[in-house]
């Protein structure tokens, strides 16, 4: 949705009266958007201003097209401003500008890729790099809107960072970000002339499809070709996503549900139950990739951690930073729904469905699984209740099926389909089944674990556990270092320059804020994971480092939430007055931890009791 369009004689005209802010203001207020802060306000003063001073030259038609903050479908994200027109071959071209007020920018370092930190009085505010942006806007736009005539050629990014100097240039256009910056120019307060060039390049006339802009803000949302064709490429050979046992019956009875929906047109759910490890999240891709390749819907695999976001992304195109961007739209946050229109996603694909809360913190509507539902044509929600780990992850099975039923959705088929197969863990039920009752989250049959089919062991020395898990992980990159909610974030707020401290000897840091794909990343191996670095992840060997929140009391094994970190402001345990849900999401946030690990897990225990209670469960290797 286009906020605001004008011709460039009217947008200058409205600049020199200072107008311009207030018309955009008005016209968020029209269409129902939120915005219009008094720093946005601040915002188009001053940038809009600048564009101005920057088209402001002969050989500029006055009759070529401006829009600004243009919100693209199914996202939060806007496009600050946007020049349509034709150049001398008669061409019609289309000019993204990422508008920008920075003084300062630092590098991180050689790992982030896509991320700068903007400095300013304030604070340092790690951020997407401004050519990033504006090339993952041309991205989108190309993927889905499939009413757009202009090809690939046709749409030019750039960033504009008006108020930056000269000497932080070498930091922007670091040979790290070249990806970005050889598809989207970044220019500086001084190349005001040069900016001018590039938008001259490209437009000399007014536009010859006058209803260009009409067509990107109100054509069909679709997947085009080229993202089916990339999500095709990218399973192929993947062989984490490959379907079997009872993976492969879900699916079908998935494309069931999607097939009826396409017959009758109606709303339609379907429910899919599976603990750690049941293939959950390797179906739901899946599905994604077969709704888009071969049906050619509108199918978007949503979830609220950012973990599996990110990695999948990662995983699917193999790397390439090119590729993920065209993943933005296919795998995203929940955080969009409220922007999505209703039945504008054909198929909704709900990866950690019981994360989902009902209006999370910086959330824009107002009931996210109302939200959910409303958006999609079909809606697939997956599910395992022992994976709830916050006091907001609030939405159950039958409050699905609840709103299922206030909507007028068709529940195919009435009771969840369960996947039991196990795939992680070695394969060993009996494993998952010991963890549960060793947490006491449910009685099994289960006292004791057989070191011989899941390698488990409880290291004395947490020194020791990192050590052997370093082993491990030169093997593949495929090992990791987790823990729980107590150890406090000291480095994140300047306090030391260590989080995780036992004993005497061990130091460890929480993992990077900002690494987005610390389950993946070749450089993550010595920082610790916390829950939601890594659910919905999975290694082939994990090191769980049980802090003071779980002991042994000499009978069974009791949670203290006292010792939960007073730096935790997410899982809202320690604040909640339900002293049996801070219990449950307690034993809950362990056995995540503990079901991490294809191969093994090692675990220490601050809790000495603990310690010995656990190893005195395990049947020695080779006994």
């Amino acid at each position: 949705m286009i906020v605001y369009e004008n011709t460039l004689k009217e947008f200058k005209q409205a600049v020199i009266m200072n107008s311009v802010a207030d018309e955009i203001k008005e016209k968020l207020k029209e269409k129902h958007l939120g915005g219009g802060s008094l720093s946005e306000v601040n915002s188009w003063n001053n940038s809009l201003h600048f564009m101005k001073d920057v088209l402001d030259f002969p050989e500029m038609p006055l009759d070529c097209k401006v829009a600004i903050e243009y919100n693209i479908p199914q996202t939060s994200k806007r496009v600050d401003f946007m020049i349509l027109g034709s150049d001398r071959n008669n061409n019609d071209n289309l000019i993204i500008v990422e508008l920008k007020q920075w003084a300062k920018v630092e590098k991180i370092d050689d790992v982030f890729e896509h991320t700068v930190v903007k400095s300013d009085l304030r604070s340092q505010q790690p951020t997407a790099h401004p050519s990033y942006q504006a090339y993952s806007y041309k991205s989108l736009i190309l993927n889905y809107c499939d009413s757009v005539t202009i090809d690939n050629n046709k749409i030019h990014p750039c960033a504009y960072l008006h108020n930056m100097d000269e000497k932080y240039r070498t930091v922007l256009e670091d040979k790290i970000y070249s990806d970005w910056t050889s598809e989207a120019p970044v220019y500086l307060k001084s190349d005001v002339i040069k900016l001018r060039n590039f938008i001259n390049q490209h437009i000399n006339a007014k536009a010859n499809d006058g209803e260009l802009l009409y067509k990107i803000d109100y054509g069909k949302i679709k997947p085009t070709k080229s993202l089916q064709d990339a999500l095709d490429s990218m399973l192929c050979g993947n062989e984490e996503f490959k379907l079997i046992d009872d993976q492969v019956v879900a699916f079908d009875m998935i494309m069931k549900t999607i097939s009826n929906a396409i017959s009758d047109g109606k709303k339609h759910i379907m429910i899919i139950k599976g603990g750690p490890g049941t293939g959950k999240s390797v179906l739901a891709i899946n599905v994604l990739c077969r709704t888009m390749i071969d049906l050619g819907l509108n199918s978007s695999y949503i979830t609220k951690n950012a973990a599996p976001r990110n990695c999948y992304s990662y995983i699917l195109s193999n790397g390439d930073a090119k590729k993920r961007i065209n993943l933005k739209l296919a795998i995203k946050s929940p955080h969009s729904l409220p922007f999505t229109p209703k039945n504008g996603i054909d198929v909704g694909i709900f990866d950690e469905a019981h994360r989902m809360q009902q209006r999370p913190y910086m959330y824009k509507g107002l009931d996210m699984l109302a939200d959910a539902i409303n958006a999609c044509k079909v809606s697939v929600f997956f599910v395992d209740m022992d994976q709830r780990i916050t006091v907001n992850d609030c939405y159950s099975i039958a409050d699905i099926m609840d709103e299922a039923d206030k909507q007028g959705a068709i529940i195919d088929f009435k009771e969840p389909f369960e996947l039991s197969s196990q795939f992680r863990c070695n394969g060993s039920d009996g494993y998952i089944a010991f963890i549960d009752n060793l947490l006491g989250i449910k009685e099994t049959a289960n006292k004791t674990i057989n070191a011989n089919e899941f390698d488990f062991e409880v290291f004395d020395d947490p020194n020791k556990l990192r050590e052997e898990l370093r082993i491990k992980n030169e093997v593949n990159n495929k090992s990791r270092m987790v823990a729980g909610y107590c150890y406090d974030w000291n480095v994140k707020k300047k306090r030391g320059e260590w989080d995780v401290i036992i004993g005497d000897n061990f130091k460890a840091k929480w993992n990077l804020e900002n690494d987005n794909i610390f389950a993946i990343n070749k450089e993550s191996f010595e920082q610790i994971g916390c829950i939601h670095t890594v659910q919905g992840m999975e290694f082939d060997y994990v090191g769980v480092f049980i802090g003071k929140d779980l002991y042994y009391d000499g009978k069974k094994v009791c949670t203290n939430r006292d010792a939960i970190s007073k730096d935790d402001n997410s899982s809202g345990i320690r604040k909640t007055r339900d002293l049996s849900l801070a219990d449950k999401l307690i034993r809950n946030t362990y056995k995540v931890l503990l079901t991490r690990g294809l191969k093994g897990c090692y675990v220490y225990c601050e809790d000495e009791k603990l310690r010995t209670y656990i190893r005195e469960c395990i049947i020695k290797k080779y006994s």
